[in-house]
């Protein structure tokens, strides 16, 4: 009986133990579940405790970092216990116990989550604190003591540095001229075809090189010289040429080298360009497009305008050194002389004006046998003196284009040298342009429309003996459907009255044709009568060539003044063209079978020779002479 009661009551105390053992289980499970269900072994602190461990050190959020979306995503899950905000990043700490941070430079972010709380009806689940001396990782004291060391120095150094820069940059931008300086050039008057005038003029400046005591002696200083011409005349060919001359330096630039973007560098340029050739005498100073200078005006145009006035005044200013020029010649070349400053212009500053002309026919011989002569392979033939009949008014630039545009003939047609023909096509390319495939949208109609309009001006250049005919076609060139080539005999400065309207005649030839055989005018002679009407208008307002004997030119009026007097010279322009046109249409129909003969040849053959048409027309002559 004992032993049962003992046992019976050990199975009792196994089975309340049991049972206490169960209930603690459950009661266990019931309270960690939460957190054992999300991440086991990781307990969160309260929440205020998190905050002070995100005040007092930041570091457990900072080896783990997050971005944005993320912590969205966190937020829209209620897993977001806390959130500290620095002024580079976020820190976060979940419920389940995780760290990680967020940057956020700007603190965009956080400002968006505080607005997003205010215009919430509903209060967040999760704390958010500004944590404004919360590191993610922090800096060691000597860093931070170097960091505002650099700082305050960087702040220091910098507005010097930068203006040191800049006083560079410009000092650079001022001595960027000293590189134009050369030696003496080989270059001798003797290679400088034609501009005997402004050898002789230049003269006097390789006298003073020569000999500059007898200068000194005599209490005289060296002419400054501005050259005047077109372009490619030479200037700046005969500026070397004259340093060559006296075994001068020379220094070369352009009016344009004075101006910068710099405020007060143009001034600096000027004083240094002048050191530099006081220390270099004797030296040729050469100013190219001096008209780039400009005149000085008022202020009113602003800052540019004022600064531009001070570069003039600064030159005038060391144009005047005197003693202190003594051994620098300044030598400018424009091709707008009006453009100049009058000060400038005026003597002891500019003390010679010399003209350089177009060369005439006896140089530009010269200059055709000089570049053809440096050809390699050319022919024998090459007769340079018609060659420069051909080529009235060009200058020594062009000439030289032409004997290169040549060669590009010539290789284009597969010759192995350049010939006579290669370069008459160059010098037709120059004047007229190019060979081009106009014709090929021309109707028959329309061709020979043209034909009867270059053999209008063709006739009656050949019947009046005006100018000399070198070739007549009906082939397109350049922007012209057909063209008469005529040329000077001779190079000519004066014409007369009855030269000036032969030349009329013949511009308003083309037209005149058209009209006797088709009685109206084509688009065709629009650049006819703008030539015959500058022309005429010249005649009859500058040259006194007018009907009612009037010797006044509109030339001496101010332009706001010849507005009304130009009217009446409009209307004895237009008189004179209306009774030179009369008398063409005249000589035409006089000569109308002749006319018709031309044409007929020239459509068959599409270009004829000059002397072709003079054989035509003696021959009609003499059929004439013969009848009568």
């Amino acid at each position: 009986m004992t032993f049962r009661t003992s046992r019976t009551w050990g199975n009792r105390r196994r089975r309340i133990a049991g049972v206490a053992v169960a209930l603690t289980i459950v009661f266990a499970g019931i309270v960690l579940w939460p957190r054992a269900r999300v991440s086991p072994g990781q307990v969160q602190p309260p929440l205020s405790d998190v905050i002070s461990q995100m005040r007092a050190d930041a570091t457990p959020w900072s080896h783990h970092e997050k971005d944005a979306s993320s912590l969205l995503a966190d937020i829209r899950n209620h897993n977001v216990a806390a959130i500290g905000a620095t002024y580079d990043a976020m820190l976060v700490s979940t419920r389940n116990g995780a760290r990680y941070f967020v940057t956020d430079r700007s603190g965009d972010f956080s400002q968006s989550l505080q607005l997003q709380q205010l215009k919430s009806n509903d209060k967040p689940d999760y704390q958010m604190v500004w944590l404004p001396n919360a590191q993610l990782r922090p800096t060691p004291t000597w860093v931070v003591v170097f960091q505002v060391l650099f700082q305050s120095l960087l702040n220091l150094l910098f507005p010097i540095l930068l203006l040191v820069g800049m006083g560079w940059y410009m000092r650079r931008d001022v001595t960027h001229g000293a590189k134009l300086l050369e030696k003496s050039p080989e270059l001798r008057f003797d290679d400088v075809i034609g501009a005997g005038e402004a050898k002789v003029a230049l003269k006097d400046v390789l006298a003073y090189f020569e000999n500059p005591r007898e200068f000194s002696r005599l209490g005289l200083r060296p002419p400054s010289v501005a050259l005047i011409g077109g372009p490619g005349v030479g200037k700046t060919r005969l500026a070397k040429a004259l340093a060559g001359e006296c075994g001068a330096n020379f220094i070369s630039l352009t009016g344009g080298y004075f101006s910068s973007k710099w405020y007060g560098v143009g001034i600096q340029r000027v004083k240094h360009l002048w050191k530099i050739a006081r220390a270099r005498r004797p030296v040729i100073l050469f100013i190219d497009e001096a008209d780039g200078l400009g005149k000085r005006t008022d202020t009113n145009g602003g800052p540019g305008e004022a600064e531009s006035n001070r570069i003039v005044n600064q030159i005038l200013t060391e144009m005047d050194g005197f003693a202190s020029n003594e051994g620098v010649v300044v030598v400018v070349a424009t091709n707008h002389v009006d453009n100049l400053d009058e000060a400038f212009r005026r003597p002891g500053r500019i003390d010679r004006e010399v003209h350089v002309h177009l060369p005439d026919v006896g140089d530009r011989t010269k200059i055709f046998e000089f570049y053809i002569g440096k050809l390699p392979s050319r022919a024998i033939d090459i007769d340079c003196e018609q060659l420069a009949r051909l080529t009235t008014g060009m200058s020594p630039a062009t000439l030289a284009a032409i004997v290169n545009q040549a060669g590009l003939v010539a290789r284009r047609s597969g010759a192995t040298r350049v010939t006579a023909e290669h370069l008459r096509e160059a010098i037709k390319v120059s004047r007229i342009g190019d060979i081009s495939g106009s014709q090929r949208s021309l109707d028959a109609e329309e061709v020979k429309r043209i034909a009867y309009h270059e053999t209008g001006h063709a006739l009656v250049a050949a019947l009046l003996g005006a100018g000399v005919l070198e070739e007549l076609t009906i082939l397109p060139r350049g922007r012209a459907l057909g063209f008469a080539l005529i040329t000077e005999q001779q190079d000519k400065q004066l014409f007369v009255e009855s030269e000036l309207n032969d030349k009329l005649m013949v511009l308003l030839g083309g037209r005149g044709a058209e009209l006797l055989v088709y009685g109206e005018a084509s688009s065709g002679a629009a650049h006819d009568l703008e030539e015959a009407s500058r022309l005429s208008l010249d005649m009859v307002s500058r040259l006194g060539f007018n009907a009612d004997g009037n010797l006044f030119s509109l030339a001496a009026l101010p332009q706001h003044y010849a507005g009304p007097q130009m009217t009446e010279a409009i209307a004895q322009s237009n008189a004179l063209l209306s009774r030179i046109n009369a008398e063409c249409l005249k000589l035409l129909e006089r000569h109308r079978d002749l006319l018709e003969a031309i044409v007929e040849e020239l459509r068959l053959k599409e270009t004829m020779p000059g002397a072709r048409v003079y054989e035509l027309v003696d021959a009609y002559r003499a059929a004439s002479a013969s009848v009568q």
